[in-house]
């Protein structure tokens, strides 16, 4: 989950660094480090942000090169401080590599280079990679090419890597397998990151390795090679879509602010060109060839995690509600490890902002494995998800910065509701149901709209719970999922603990945690409505604090509580849509109030790249 750049070519490479570790630090902030080419290789490290490290680095007269690699990072092996961050040396000082992912066999390498007289000085598994590295290119004698795809070939585990040599200045070598790398290729330079936001600055033109690619470039050549064969392959060059403006705060606090009131458009983005308005067909072209295998499909699985899950779990109601088809919905996490009823006849749809996800990745490979047919439901065009799924569905909602999801997984549900009609529509079911139903998702931007434009509400409840310790989410059918993405939002951001639950499950557990401390957030629909009204009691007479989301406009709801929040009627399907948006608010000015760094909440990192 770690940030990565990589820079060579004619123009100063710490600003390039510098610059692209600012983009990257949504996904790992504890520490970071810059390594150059400059009279063998010079280095900085530093725990903190990228910020300290440019601090470090003018306090240190770091010298400016034109070949140089960068990291911030999210801990995994090691605790935050400037022994364990990257880049990382070998002993001899020839080698230093920065690393996203984990190797799994770093003990045993570790004692075979104990064995040999070399000794690592970090905590992380990284050292062990690039002392392996230095050790099999001074035993053996070979190029720094063939040096670090020897050490790969004995490596077990997820990497992304670029590496620098001192004996080779004027070249980068990098790799990939599990974490993701893209390479920007310009005018006499290439970039090497995480993803393409550090890019975007000097080039639009990308190629996307793939696992087991390693990749060699000097100024003005590359070359990307099979590392098990070490045979070159071909690459296509993609092009950036997205604008610099949309990875910019443009004038907002945060991030997550920014992209909360992008929702309109994000929304509208995702069904662009797919709701027909002629004949109200949905089009679906990502799907349009496995369509028929689909739809006579004997099983259906969603698998996602965190926010994603969340928003397979309202679609698994979609499609069950419109479709008339079974859907199980699992975490990805834990359909890898366990023994699953999978086979030709089962369809798997993979959820994921970033398309990188580890777990959600290892479900894919493991469904397909079994004969099964994957979909995937991605943001990140040409991500690895995008390119390991058998057909699949962008949810175009444009990039997203801020770590707790917000644009993201409104269009995620979104996109699963136009999956849902295009499946009933060929079915030829629920016709007149899903006719509605696409009449609202064309008015759902400008509800959208009405929500944050009207927010004062939702700010002013924010500061009368900064200072609670718990909270309560509970819902009801297709509002129990947001009750669960509810909690999420608020525990992330703000370190609150918050839970998640269906009203009707209140009285089995978790009403033994109500009193007058209690801040209990209803969703209150008009579907169940008598239902929920009793659970609001059941919580009002224990002294519990009561806010209410509603979309259900009724006098006796402002007669329980001081905090309703209401929001426009629509569809059920889509209902959770405008739910979900006040709970965001309310999440992040809860966060904001108590002081809290929204954007980059701690422990956090936006993708989830290992596990």
């Amino acid at each position: 989950m770690c940030g990565i750049v990589g820079y060579i070519g004619e123009k100063n490479s710490n600003e390039v660094i510098f610059n692209g570790l600012t983009r990257l630090e949504y996904r790992g902030y504890d520490s970071a480090g810059i390594g150059v080419q400059d009279n063998g290789i010079q280095q900085v490290k530093t725990a903190g942000k990228v910020a300290d490290l440019i601090k470090a680095c003018q306090l240190e007269n770091f010298p400016q090169s034109q070949v140089g690699i960068g990291h911030t990072r999210w801990a995994t092996h090691g605790v935050p401080n400037n022994l364990n961050a990257h880049p990382h040396k070998d002993n001899s000082g020839k080698f230093t590599l920065v690393h996203n992912g984990i190797i799994e066999n770093y003990l045993s390498i570790r004692k075979l280079l104990s064995k040999n007289g070399i000794e690592c000085k970090s905590e992380t598994d990284t050292e062990v990679l690039v002392q392996l590295i230095g050790y099999i290119y001074n035993k053996e004698n070979i190029s720094f090419e063939e040096a670090v795809r020897s050490a790969l070939v004995e490596v077990i585990g997820a990497y992304g890597i670029v590496v620098l040599c001192s004996d080779e200045p004027n070249k980068m070598v990098a790799a990939k397998k599990g974490s993701p790398l893209v390479l920007g290729v310009g005018e006499n330079e290439f970039i090497i990151a995480s993803d393409t936001s550090p890019i975007i600055n000097y080039t639009r033109k990308i190629i996307y390795l793939d696992d087991g690619e390693i990749l060699i470039c000097d100024k003005n050549n590359f070359a990307v090679k099979n590392i098990d064969e070490n045979i070159e392959v071909s690459k296509t060059i993609n092009e950036i879509k997205y604008s610099l403006d949309q990875i910019e705060k443009s004038g907002y606090d945060h991030f997550m602010l920014k992209e909360i009131h992008e929702q309109p458009t994000s929304i509208a983005e995702s069904m662009r060109g797919r709701i027909i308005k002629n004949d109200g067909k949905i089009k679906l072209g990502g799907l349009q060839d496995h369509l028929h295998d689909i739809l006579n499909t004997k099983r259906i699985i969603i698998t996602a995690c965190g926010t994603s899950w969340h928003a397979g779990l309202i679609g698994s109601y979609v499609i069950e509600e419109l479709v008339r088809m079974p859907v199980n919905v699992e975490y990805a996490s834990e359909f890898r490890y366990r023994e699953t009823v999978v086979g030709p006849d089962t369809v798997i749809f993979a959820i994921s902002q970033s398309g990188e996800t580890a777990d959600t990745l290892a479900a894919i490979k493991k469904a397909k494995s079994l004969g099964a047919l994957t979909v995937g439901i991605v943001n990140t065009v040409g991500s690895s998800i995008a390119r390991e799924t058998d057909c699949g569905v962008y949810i175009h909602a444009g990039p997203e910065i801020g770590v707790a999801s917000t644009k993201a997984f409104t269009s995620q549900v979104t996109v699963l509701n136009l999956i849902a009609i295009l499946m009933a529509q060929v079915k030829d079911q629920n016709i007149k149901e899903v006719s509605h139903l696409i009449n609202d998702l064309e008015l759902l931007p400008q509800k959208v709209n009405e929500i944050l434009t009207n927010t004062d509400e939702i700010q002013e409840v924010a500061k009368h719970f900064i200072d609670a310790e718990n909270f309560l989410y509970l819902g009801r059918g297709y509002q129990f999922p947001v009750a669960l993405e509810g909690a999420l939002k608020l525990k992330e951001i703000s370190y609150i603990h918050a839970e998640g639950y269906p009203a009707a499950e209140m009285k089995h557990g978790p009403i033994a945690l109500i009193d007058e401390n209690m801040p209990v957030v209803f969703i209150v629909t008009k579907k169940g409505y008598e239902k929920i009204l009793s659970n609001i009691k059941e919580v009002t007479s224990r002294g519990g604090k009561v806010i209410i989301i509603t979309s259900f406009d009724r006098d006796e709801l402002y007669e329980i509580s001081k905090f309703v929040i209401k929001v426009p009627e629509i569809h059920q399907c889509i209902l959770p849509i405008l739910t979900t948006i006040p709970l965001q608010i309310l999440a992040y000015n809860i966060a904001k109030n108590k002081g809290c760094n929204v954007d980059q909440p701690r422990n956090l990192a936006k993708s989830v790249t290992v596990e």
